[in-house]
């Protein structure tokens, strides 16, 4: 790839601000030289007597008159403060020239001689060092004002110059030798996508060994996934264990209001890897500069001459070159599909949420250096994190620190554990909020309704834990857990993840009364909505619509009405079976609580009176919950 010139073109600006700047301080520096050697006033030499004389006439007894310098004070008789006289009377005369010479010589001989002849004079000499400083400042600091402006506006002109000169520059970040080093044993969890980056650090090791075989080095390594699943940290490994520079850049980076200025960042970027190589170049967050150009439309925009270079640059590629692409995003859907075709992004790995095995390595990294208690049971914790990241349990080990020094533990126990657990999952405790009975009532009823319904359904979760008090903007919350990791739902699964979020509003229309309902349960009708919604347009489940979806994404065509891949008439359809699969839901969660209000009505009490119910506390409170035969599946 040719190498632009390195030639940089004339400033012409600067130049013309640093010849009016010199002219400038010339004519400055002129002035001062003519007032310097123009000739001083002559000072007219007067007789002391005529001095005190006209003092006198002017100014009445005179108590005592003061030389300072080139300065008179006159104080009168039975006054003590003074009158000062300027260097000039009203007819000119300099009274202090003749009163120094009358009084004073070289040596200071006279002056005990002169105050002795006319007490009334006190005589304090001035340093005419000071005197000439002062006139010398007078001169001296508006010039050097002067210059210190001027070359400050000549620095922010340079400046602004490098500035626009350097904005064709990547601004990548370097991580070479001499940075501290990640491996792939500091990346705990997802074994297999450590496996595919292995392979991409065996080619950069011993390229040679592949190409014997006529296999070609891959040009571009693509990783997905969610965020905090450690994307960063796997490309960073890829590094730390080739031992090679590595250039990070996030693909916002690239962007700048001229036009052509992303463009010339990725033609530096890659300049600068080729140099340097074998080396890797990491762009993260890559969908910021690699939308589908056909979506967005526009020809000739800044993003997409952008992505039009990294598309060149990355095709461009010499087999020897030693240079690997390695991006980042969370949003594959949205990258232009010429970025990744074979030859460009050769391989795609999905980072994908760590299991429980993989939870349990990432908190025991996280935990290494902490002190815990010995009774500390990580994979209880690592049991509860489902569908945690590894930027999620990272906040939780560092939570958990935190609460442990909050109460004044010197070691971490499962109690700051589980709080940590849950000021992340939900939020902290509102401790401050201050609920009537009636209220606390209210949501006691509700939380029970919940536990109970998901604890007599047979595909629910178990019921892991209730509580009364507010967290986060939650007033009570009833947690369930899954006993292991599952990739896949069926609709029974979902059926009852309906019916036990209803469990609250059923609950409190049975206890209160039908028109007694409260907004208590907005967040958990928003979560029926949503969940009925997506078995329905993107999971095929409705009765009418079984084995349909209607995804929202790159169809081909929307409809002007509805603005949906599809017309107004199945918009209408899909409005029906969601409310279909709500009033189902209402109606098992209705059924449920119906048959069991004892148990309602004890486990309201329990929690009452304790606020907080464990799952072992649980157990024993719904042992005679039932499943009536009206909320069963048909």
């Amino acid at each position: 790839m040719p190498q632009a010139t390195k030639k940089k073109p004339q400033q012409k600006g600067s130049n013309i601000l640093r010849w009016f700047s010199f002219i400038f301080l010339l004519v400055i520096f002129c002035g001062m030289l003519a007032t310097l050697f123009t000739p001083s006033q002559t000072i007219e030499e007067v007789p002391l007597s005529d001095v005190i004389a006209r003092a006198n006439d002017e100014n009445g007894d005179i108590a005592k008159i003061t030389v300072e310098g080139s300065t008179l004070k006159i104080t009168k008789k039975g006054e003590d403060r003074y009158s000062q006289t300027s260097r000039k009377d009203a007819s000119g005369t300099l009274y202090e020239q003749g009163l120094i010479d009358h009084c004073v010589d070289k040596n200071g001989d006279e002056l005990t001689e002169c105050q002795a002849k006319y007490p009334v004079i006190e005589y304090k000499e001035v340093s005419s060092f000071w005197d000439y400083a002062l006139d010398i400042a007078i001169i001296v600091i508006p010039v050097i004002i002067i210059i210190l402006f001027f070359s400050s506006m000549m620095r922010q002109a340079q400046s602004m110059n490098n500035q626009s000169m350097g904005f064709g520059k990547a601004k990548a970040k370097l991580y070479g030798p001499d940075k501290k080093k990640v491996l792939f044993k500091d990346v705990a969890g997802n074994e297999a996508a450590k496996q595919d980056l292995e392979e991409v650090v065996d080619f950069l090791k011993e390229p040679k060994k592949y190409e014997k075989l006529g296999a070609k080095i891959p040009r571009g390594v693509l990783l997905a996934g969610e965020p905090g699943t450690g994307k960063t940290l796997m490309a960073r490994a890829v590094a730390g264990e080739a031992a090679v520079p590595f250039f990070s850049i996030s693909g916002s980076e690239f962007a700048e209001m001229f036009v052509g200025v992303g463009a010339s960042r990725v033609r530096d970027l890659f300049a600068k890897a080729k140099k340097n190589a074998p080396s890797i170049i990491f762009i993260d967050e890559i969908d910021a500069v690699a939308h589908k150009r056909d979506a967005r439309g526009g020809a000739g925009r800044e993003d997409e001459q952008t992505l039009n270079q990294i598309l060149v640059e990355m095709d461009g590629f010499d087999n020897d070159s030693g240079v690997i692409v390695i991006a980042a995003t969370n949003r594959v859907d949205m990258l232009d599909k010429a970025l990744l075709r074979p030859g460009r992004f050769d391989r795609h790995i999905n980072v994908t949420l760590p299991e429980r095995k993989d939870r349990l390595e990432i908190l025991n990294v996280h935990f290494k250096n902490k002190p815990v208690t010995k009774d500390v049971n990580l994979d209880a914790l690592a049991a509860k994190t489902a569908g945690s990241s590894g930027a999620d349990l990272a906040n939780i080990a560092n939570e958990a620190a935190i609460t442990a020094a909050r109460e004044g533990h010197k070691e971490i126990t499962n109690q700051d554990l589980t709080e940590a657990f849950e000021r992340v999952a939900i939020g902290p405790e509102r401790k401050s909020k201050v609920m009537n009975d009636h209220e606390r009532k209210l949501t006691a009823y509700h939380e029970a309704g919940h536990a109970i319904v998901g604890h007599v359904l047979p595909d629910s979760d178990p019921v892991h834990k209730v509580t009364i008090i507010p967290r986060g903007h939650t007033g009570g919350v009833t947690w369930f857990l899954p006993p292991e990791d599952r990739s896949y739902k069926n609709i029974y699964e979902l059926k009852d993840i309906l019916a036990r979020a209803m469990g609250g509003r059923i609950a409190e229309k049975l206890v209160f009364g039908p028109e007694a309902i409260t907004t208590g349960a907005s967040s958990d009708l928003q979560n029926v909505a949503q969940l009925s919604k997506e078995m329905i347009v993107e999971e095929g489940m409705g009765k009418q619509t079984r084995n349909l979806v209607f995804p929202e994404g790159e169809t081909g065509y929307y409809t002007i009405a509805t603005g949906k891949p599809y017309s107004e008439k199945t918009a209408e359809l899909i409005d029906q079976e969601v409310k279909l699969l709500s009033d189902e839901a209402a109606a098992r969660a209705e059924a449920v609580l119906k048959a069991n209000t004892a148990v309602l009505d004890r486990l309201a009490e329990a929690l009452l009176k304790q606020e907080t119910l464990e799952e072992e506390e649980l157990a024993p409170l719904l042992k005679d919950a039932k499943l009536p035969t009206a909320a069963k599946l048909h």
